[in-house]
């Protein structure tokens, strides 16, 4: 039986996902994250050893690393399910976007959750008002562009394909629906990006994504 170690609010929301669109059976363990520093419990380092989620388990096997565990669970049970044809330009399109949700999609959108945290965060009262004005000079600086940058790019990707592999719903568009998610949360993805709004819609419409919710419980990033 495949064990998900799940995260509240986190990248295993997705992990979920997949296994509905898969049709697997699972069991979900749970774990909360510490109201003060957000952070994921000790008892996480337990199934591996950097208490991260998402984490699985699959008989003797751990997988870890969100991106792992999607080629994990389609090479394993997929049987040529959400991933295209080896060789075709919708493949390349397929690995391109699986590593780049994590390697460069999440990278500023991780800084600016940091910073917002830096200038909003409590701080002695001498030095706040420095700490909250690098904050905003790093992110109106650095951050927002990079962020923008990333979205506009993938709002012309999106003009041009249905889904970020191609013409077909793919795992590549689990892997890439953390990212917007975080954008339309917390760092501007709102509708004057029609193609990446109309991308979100159409995944929160999906019957395996309100499967995974009902499964997961409530994920502050929709809200």
């Amino acid at each position: 039986m495949i064990v998900v170690h799940h995260l509240n609010n986190s990248r295993s929301q997705r992990v979920l996902w997949l296994l509905e669109e898969l049709g697997l059976e699972y069991e979900i363990v749970r774990y909360q994250r510490d109201p003060k520093t957000m952070l994921a419990p000790a008892a996480l380092r337990a199934i591996h050893p950097l208490g991260k989620s998402p984490v699985i388990t699959d008989g003797d096997v751990t997988v870890a690393e969100s991106g792992a565990i999607v080629e994990y669970l389609v090479e394993r049970y997929g049987n040529g399910m959400l991933v295209p044809p080896p060789g075709t330009a919708d493949k390349r399109r397929w690995t391109y976007f699986m590593h780049y949700a994590e390697g460069s999609a999440m990278t500023p959108l991780l800084m600016k959750l940091v910073f917002d945290r830096v200038e909003s965060g409590p701080a002695p009262f001498f030095i706040k008002p420095v700490a909250r004005a690098i904050a905003q000079k790093v992110k109106s600086m650095y951050i927002q562009p990079q962020i923008e940058q990333h979205l506009d790019y993938l709002e012309a990707e999106l003009s041009q394909h249905l889904w970020f592999a191609g013409a077909e719903f793919s795992a590549a568009d689990i892997q890439m629906s953390f990212p917007l998610e975080a954008a339309a949360a917390r760092a501007g993805l709102d509708g004057r990006r029609h193609h990446l709004r109309a991308f979100l819609d159409r995944i929160h419409a999906r019957p395996a994504f309100q499967r995974a919710l009902e499964r997961g419980g409530p994920y502050e990033l929709l809200k």
